[in-house]
């Protein structure tokens, strides 16, 4: 009798076990994964340029010096290199994913940064014209602070540079959702949505394939 008794026991056990691992197996589907901010953010800030740039910034100040009825000029050059750091501000690059259509958020390119290389600046680098009145140390950190000005203005000016740099991080975005559609066994069509500086909304749009089909539409 306690045989008996023993052996239905080990088979209730064994029904709820069972049941139990059944249950566990098919309660929590498994997720595929999806373009991820994150991961823009993270290529959008691998995908900044670094262009380098050799200047001349001038430095002019009328009547600098007097003496009786006589007055001098200030007049010099600094020559220096540098380097102006272009890319996305990957604060504003967003996504939205609907099945197949991935909507991105993109701002322009911008400059991040510039930095004049003091390296390249030494006595040689001011050149003070011949009839110039005395320079100062002053005047040249003046002279320095300006040419950062300068150089910034110059790239912010560039379009066809600025445009490289935002096409350059598009095109490593459309890369990295492409071979992520491949993995999963899907073909992601994205959706560029322009933004300015501000967050503010640009009607125009760009939409490609990361697939081999493409195709490209314009907001009106």
């Amino acid at each position: 009798m306690k045989k008996i008794i023993a052996l239905a026991l080990s088979l209730v056990m064994c029904f709820s076990l069972a049941s139990c691992s059944s249950g566990n197996e098919s309660s929590v589907p498994e997720k595929i994964p999806e373009p991820e901010i994150t991961k823009m953010r993270s290529i959008c800030e691998l995908a900044t340029m670094e262009c380098y740039y050799h200047n001349v910034a001038k430095f002019y100040e009328e009547k600098a010096e007097s003496f009786l009825w006589f007055t001098k000029d200030k007049h010099f050059w600094i020559e220096y290199s540098g380097v102006v750091t272009i890319g996305i501000d990957a604060s504003l690059v967003n996504v939205m994913v609907e099945d197949e259509k991935v909507t991105i958020t993109m701002p322009p390119a911008k400059v991040l940064g510039t930095k004049v290389d003091e390296a390249t600046l030494d006595h040689r680098s001011v050149i003070v014209a011949n009839d110039s009145a005395a320079v100062t140390a002053e005047d040249q950190t003046a002279a320095f602070k300006e040419a950062q000005r300068e150089m910034q203005n110059v790239a912010s000016n560039d379009m066809t540079l600025l445009k490289s740099a935002q096409q350059r991080a598009q095109k490593l975005i459309e890369d990295y959702v492409s071979n992520l559609g491949k993995n999963v066994g899907k073909e992601y069509y994205v959706t560029w949505l322009y933004v300015t500086d501000d967050g503010t909304n640009n009607p125009d749009a760009l939409t490609s394939a990361s697939g081999t089909q493409s195709e490209s539409t314009t907001a009106q």
